[in-house]
């Protein structure tokens, strides 16, 4: 690997895996060989033979090569409930989830890890995804939802990713919302008061077009 990073979102439903699987094709235009994982997902469907999400079967589809399922998502728990609450049963174990991130860092030269929630949701009785994304140590990318909330939001996911000691590389603004008002100010407030650069805006679409998501985020300043 010679790149990762830890995609975050203001909350959960504000587009992270969009953003994530757009993140795959712009690098993936650029010529690098990707991979990413979801290390925690809930809401789940029984299918050949496992419990398995429909966010991580997209990350899954839009890697550079064929990877297990299992590797791209160890705990997927059938609930659509928090994660601490699902797993209960099974719950996440730190260890389970570096060792595949650390496979998956043989295998590519760029790795994304996207988050479950938001910043603080917790992932088992002791573990959040801000303790996760610490004990990963990537660089942060917040995925902001363009909806009412978002400006809020948006300023306290990176106060608390400064507060966690982590870099943030940059944010992502997904317009999700087909009936939010004035989406370009919003955008335009953030990006004045976040001290981080917006690294691409990504339209609303009905239906994904991802290799255009990517597409969107060609202004992305990385050095790999």
């Amino acid at each position: 690997m010679k790149q990762g990073y830890f995609i975050t979102g203001t909350d959960t439903g504000v587009g992270k895996t969009w953003a994530t699987v757009a993140l795959l094709n712009f690098f993936k235009q650029q010529g690098h060989c990707v991979a990413a994982m979801k290390p925690v997902a809930s809401g789940c469907e029984w299918r050949d033979d496992s419990w398995q999400n429909d966010d991580a079967l997209l990350l899954q589809a839009h890697s550079s090569m064929p990877l297990p399922y299992a590797l791209i998502n160890p705990y997927a728990y059938e609930m659509p409930v928090s994660p601490h609450l699902a797993g209960s049963d099974n719950p996440v174990d730190l260890a389970v989830i570096l060792a595949n991130f650390a496979e998956l860092k043989s295998l590519a030269d760029v790795v994304l890890v996207e988050g479950a929630g938001g910043w603080f949701a917790p992932i088992n009785a002791t573990l959040d995804i801000c303790g996760l994304a610490k004990a990963m140590q990537l660089p942060v990318i917040i995925t902001v939802g363009i909806r009412l909330g978002c400006i809020n939001h948006a300023l306290l996911t990176h106060q608390a990713i400064a507060a966690a000691q982590l870099p943030c590389a940059g944010w992502l603004a997904v317009c999700n919302d087909a009936t939010m008002l004035l989406p370009e100010a919003n955008i335009s407030t953030i990006k004045a008061k976040l001290p981080v650069p917006l690294l691409g805006v990504l339209p609303y679409q009905a239906q994904a077009d991802f290799a255009a998501l990517g597409r969107c985020l060609l202004g992305l300043d990385v050095v790999l």
